[in-house]
Order: structure tokens, then sequence, then C-alpha cells
């Protein structure tokens, strides 16, 4: 498995992949994908991906997603953690994200709940908190 920076021509695999895990892909677009990390198997198949949407010293982690073919092999983890790396190096000192499904998953890389209230006006206002991702899904933060 190869863990790469995402680029333009991945968008297509990018959504699919969200789309098909019913994960939201409509705000996903090649100036996001800036900050994508894809995870391409043996063939070249993109079979993952993660993302950072930035807001100053803040980002909201997003996006992350495995095909069902290659799940129960921790690419989630290994994501994440390069996600946190690439994070960490260009001085993001906190990261969000909204989980309707993952929650046990970041609990265990330090992410603890939050309120949604609490989370930096410009996360606030990120397509994925403000409209994308339902009322009912947990807010979670790690302090870098």
């Amino acid at each position: 498995m190869k863990i790469r920076a995402a680029q333009g021509s991945d968008l297509d695999a990018i959504k699919t992949l969200l789309t098909e895990s019913g994960l939201p892909a409509s705000d996903v677009d090649t100036t996001l994908l800036e900050d994508f990390l894809v995870a391409e198997n043996e063939v070249g198949k993109i079979v993952g991906s993660i993302g950072l949407e930035r807001f100053g010293h803040s980002a909201l982690v997003r996006s992350l997603v495995v095909a069902p073919s290659a799940r129960n092999r921790r690419l989630s983890s290994t994501l994440l953690a390069r996600a946190e790396l690439t994070a960490q190096a260009s001085g993001i000192r906190e990261l969000w994200l909204l989980t309707t499904t993952a929650a046990g998953l970041f609990q265990r890389y330090g992410y603890t709940d939050a309120d949604r209230s609490t989370a930096p006006r410009d996360v606030q206002g990120s397509a994925q908190f403000s409209n994308l991702c339902p009322a009912s899904a947990a807010c979670m933060r790690k302090v870098m």
C-alpha cells in the first residue's frame, strides 16, 4: 500500500469512495485536494483518502475513507497518522472533526468529544460543520 499526496486526477476516485461510503463529497474539489492524502493499492487503484481543511492554526480532519476491499489492514490508522504528521509539520495546533461512524477510532488516537460551539468560528463556518454533516455527528478535537 502506498500513501501519497492527492493530485487533481484523483478527484473522481476520491469522490466515488466518499459517496459509496455515505460520506459528504459535494464540497471536495481540486482546491481542497492540496491537503489530501490517498492510499493506492498494488495496482495503483485509490482505496483510501483523508483530508485536512486548514483554518489558521486549526484544521478540520475530513473525508477519511477506506474502500471495503482494503479494510481491516489498519489503513485508516495509517492515513490518520500521516495526516496528523502533515498538520503538525505545518504549524497546525488543533484538529477538529465530525463523525457519525468512527468516534471509537478517533478516541484511540487522542481525540476527545467537544461541543460544536467550542470550535473556532472559521471551522464552524466550513461546509462540513454548517450543512453537510448532521447535527447528530460527534464533534471531536485533538490538541497537537
